[in-house]
C-alpha cells in the first residue's frame, strides 16, 4: 500500500522535530523486546524485520521496562510499548532484552502538510455540572508501582458492581497507551470504558498537571454524561511517580473522588500507601492489589490497617463491591489539599 497517496496523506521528511503524539512511519529493523504490536483492533500483530508501521511517538515511564522520550529528530529510536509507541529508550530494567529497533521514515501528515496527532481524535470536554453533587459516585484506584495489581482491582470493582445492578464506568486517566486495559474493563461488565488516548495522549509521561486535570475532567465528565451509576478509576503507577503524584493533589480530582481503593505489592506498602493518601486528604476504603495473593501478607497488612483489605475476588463480590459505594462519605477536604506543600518535583 502506498501509504502517501491514501485519502491525501504525505510524509514529512528530513529535517522535522518531532512531538508527542505525532503519528510517524517507521521500519522495523532489529526485532528485540516487543515482538508483536497491536493494532487498531486489538490484535497484536508478530513484528518482522522490514515491515512498516504506523506509530504514536510518545515518552514511557515504566519501571518494570523502559523508560524512553521522545526524540528530537527521525534518527534510529525504539518501539517502548506494545501499544505502538516510538521514543528512544533512556534507561530500561535489568529483565527486559534490548528495545526493538526502528528507522523513522517519515511523519504522517494530511495533505496541506499538518502533521497527524493522536489529539486529533480526543472527544470534546462536556460542560461542567452545575453541582458536583450530582456526579456519579466515583473509585479511584491508585497504587505503590507498576505491576502493583491497580487494574485488576478496577476490573474488580467494575464486576463486582455491575453485579449489584449499578451501570458503571471505568476509566484509566494515566499511563501508557494500549487496548488491554480497556478490553479488560469492558469484559468486567464496563458499560463505558475510557482512557486518556480518548482525551489524545498516547502516553501520559511528563504531560503537565494541568493538561492532565483537564483529561481528568474530560473524561469522568463524559462518563457522566453516558448516564453511569458510578465509576471507577485507575491512575497509573506509583504514587511516588511525578504525574500521578501531582494528579492526586490536583482539587478537580479530590472534587470527584468518593473514596480510593489502594493497590500495593507487600503489607508495608500497603500500610504507607494508605497513610499518604490520608496526608493528602482522600478518603481511603479499602486496601487491594498483588498483596492478597499471600494470606500471611493480608494478615500483617489488616494488623496495621482500620480499613478492609480485599482481594480482586472479594471486590468482585456484589455485596462488597456495593459496601464500597455505599460507604462514600462527605465531599474531601479539597482546601486542605491545594494548600499542602509540595514534596515532590512536579512535572517538566
Amino acid at each position: 500500500m502506498d501509504l502517501p497517496a491514501v485519502q491525501g496523506l504525505s510524509l514529512l521528511t528530513g529535517d522535522v522535530v518531532p512531538h508527542p503524539g505525532d503519528l510517524v512511519l517507521a521500519e522495523v529493523t532489529v526485532i528485540g523486546q516487543h515482538k508483536r504490536v497491536e493494532l487498531a483492533t486489538g490484535r497484536r500483530a508478530s513484528l518482522y524485520i522490514g515491515d512498516e508501521v504506523v506509530l504514536a511517538y510518545a515518552g514511557r515511564y515504566a519501571p518494570d521496562q523502559f523508560e524512553a522520550e521522545v526524540p528530537p529528530d527521525l534518527s534510529a529510536c525504539q518501539l517502548v510499548a506494545g501499544g505502538g509507541l516510538a521514543a528512544r529508550v533512556v534507561t530500561q530494567h535489568a529483565d527486559m532484552d534490548a528495545a526493538t529497533e526502528l528507522m523513522p521514515v517519515g511523519l504522517i501528515a494530511d495533505s496541506r502538510g499538518r502533521v497527524l496527532n493522536v489529539r486529533d481524535g480526543r472527544i470534546a470536554a462536556r460542560p461542567p455540572r452545575p453541582r458536583l453533587s450530582t456526579h456519579p459516585m466515583t473509585i479511584v484506584v491508585a497504587g505503590t508501582s507498576m505491576n502493583s495489581g491497580k487494574t485488576t482491582t478496577v476490573a474488580a470493582i467494575t464486576h463486582g458492581l455491575t453485579a449489584a445492578g449499578l451501570r458503571v464506568g471505568a476509566m484509566k486517566v494515566t499511563g501508557t497507551g494500549a487496548g488491554g486495559d480497556p478490553f479488560l474493563f469492558a469484559d468486567a461488565g464496563a458499560a463505558e470504558v475510557l482512557d486518556f488516548t480518548d482525551a489524545g495522549y498516547a502516553s501520559t509521561y511528563r504531560v503537565p498537571v494541568a493538561k492532565l486535570a483537564e483529561a481528568f475532567t474530560t473524561l469522568h465528565g463524559e462518563l457522566a454524561a453516558r448516564g453511569v451509576d458510578a465509576i471507577v478509576v485507575e491512575i497509573a503507577d506509583g504514587i511516588l511517580q511525578q504525574e500521578t503524584a501531582a494528579l492526586l493533589r490536583e482539587p478537580v480530582v479530590a472534587q470527584r473522588t468518593g473514596g480510593m481503593v489502594f493497590a500495593a505489592g507487600d503489607a508495608l506498602g500497603a500500610v504507607n500507601g494508605v497513610t499518604r493518601l490520608r496526608e493528602l486528604g482522600l478518603p481511603v476504603l479499602a486496601a487491594s492489589g498483588i498483596l492478597t495473593c499471600s494470606p500471611l501478607a493480608v494478615r500483617e497488612a489488616q494488623s496495621i490497617l482500620d480499613v478492609p483489605v480485599y482481594s480482586p475476588e472479594d471486590l468482585g463480590d456484589a455485596s462488597i463491591a456495593r459496601s464500597l459505594i455505599d460507604r462514600i462519605g462527605p465531599m474531601v477536604d479539597i482546601d486542605r489539599i491545594a494548600q499542602m506543600p509540595v514534596r515532590l518535583k512536579a512535572s517538566a
